[in-house]
């Protein structure tokens, strides 16, 4: 069995949900995000691109509904005991069996939680679940539920995500090594997942971000690469992944002589990082760190050129996205306590000059401040 996790971990986990439960005067979950079921469990798969299910009841009974290619994911990789298949075939309808599920745990008729904000549910299935489900039982949109329990990291889990750290410095210095005029992209990305994956570590949920020329100024991934020419500039953000949990950084690389545009842009950003670490601290909110943001970035000039987000939280997350909740945007009172992993980027973006410059890091926060994730210090890189 390949739990990440010791089973008074997962207990404690367990505890922390039926808790919940009976705050929200809940009398089951259903889970569908695949997160969700990692957490509580240790389930580990990428089935949740078909219909799949975890119920769990307020007593802390759990039943997993999936289908048979993940029959021995689950039995390998979580400690769940009760699985039940839901075939593959014509007119199939796993709706129907999940009410099966429900009723032999007792739950039908029940006020059920159920996790609707996930991409392990699509709009079509919720439907399904909602008519089939709903017609018997009082179904509560508890999408948050077990995502604000995973806010705060155990112990066990920060030694991952300082595990995941150490792989991201290690993909820099990679990236670092290979970037030079001429350079390609396919090959620097290349070094970056070597360096991850040659020391056990897992892919991101998310592909790494990475553009030069006139696509460093984009903050998504996209087919597509090319060789750097003698003066240009390399946006990349990435992230180590152990045991799912991340720990992202960006960086805007300067290849040959930074321009003063880059170097106004660079001072900027490190002002608004600094600022950001410096609004981490326990009893402040996410809004706090944002504005600190903005406040840097709109001292500098650059209110036109900034995001309207400048980080997010981190943890076991799978793709699409390894961005978790909560984001650092404006009018985000969620506090600040110790055990958060918090990434800040603070990107500009100048389309008129077309020059890019982006800057992140990730922290644990702590009663004694922010502790930084990566070894690297925070200079504008120039190769």
């Amino acid at each position: 069995m390949a739990l990440h996790f010791t089973s008074e971990e997962f207990s404690t986990r367990m505890n922390r949900l039926k808790s919940g439960m009976r705050e929200h005067s809940l009398d089951g979950m259903l889970l569908f995000a695949q997160e969700s079921m990692f957490w509580l469990t240790g389930y580990d798969t990428f089935g949740y691109c078909f219909f799949q299910c975890m119920v769990v009841s307020a007593e802390g009974d759990v039943a997993l509904l999936t289908r048979a290619p993940d029959l021995r994911q689950a039995q390998h990789t979580s400690n769940v005991e009760n699985i039940i298949i839901w075939k593959d075939e014509g007119g199939a309808d796993p709706t129907k069996d999940l009410e099966r599920v429900i009723a032999e745990l007792g739950l039908s008729g029940k006020k059920l939680g159920v996790e609707y904000d996930t991409q392990g549910l699509t709009g079509k299935a919720a439907m399904a679940v909602n008519a089939r489900v709903g017609s018997s039982s009082e179904l509560i949109d508890a999408s948050d539920l077990i995502t604000h329990l995973r806010m705060v990291k155990s112990e066990a889990e920060l030694e991952y995500v300082r595990k995941a750290g150490e792989l991201s410095d290690d993909a820099l210095d990679a990236a670092i090594a290979t970037t030079k005029a001429g350079a390609f992209e396919g090959d620097i990305l290349a070094a970056m997942h070597n360096a991850i994956f040659s020391k056990g570590g897992d892919y991101a949920g998310n592909e790494f971000i990475i553009g030069s020329g006139k696509d460093a100024l984009l903050c998504r991934y996209k087919s597509g690469r090319r060789h750097l020419s003698d003066n240009d500039q390399l946006t990349l953000e990435w992230s180590g992944a152990w045991a799912h949990y991340h720990a992202a950084m960006m960086r805007t690389i300067v290849v040959g002589e930074p321009t003063a545009r880059h170097q106004e842009l660079y001072e900027a950003s490190k002002a608004a990082l600094l600022g950001v670490k410096g609004a981490m601290t326990v009893g402040n909110t996410f809004s706090d760190m944002f504005h600190a943001h903005a406040n840097a970035m709109d001292d500098a000039g650059l209110s036109e050129h900034r995001l309207n987000a400048c980080g997010y939280s981190l943890g076991a997350v799978y793709t699409p996205c390894w961005m978790d909740r909560p984001m650092i945007f404006s009018g985000n009172e969620t506090k600040i306590v110790p055990g958060m992993v918090i990434f800040g980027h603070m990107i500009i973006f100048d389309s008129v000059s077309e020059t890019a410059m982006t800057l992140g890091q990730s922290f644990i926060t702590t009663d004694k401040g922010p502790e930084d994730l990566s070894r690297h210090d925070v200079d504008l890189i120039v190769c």
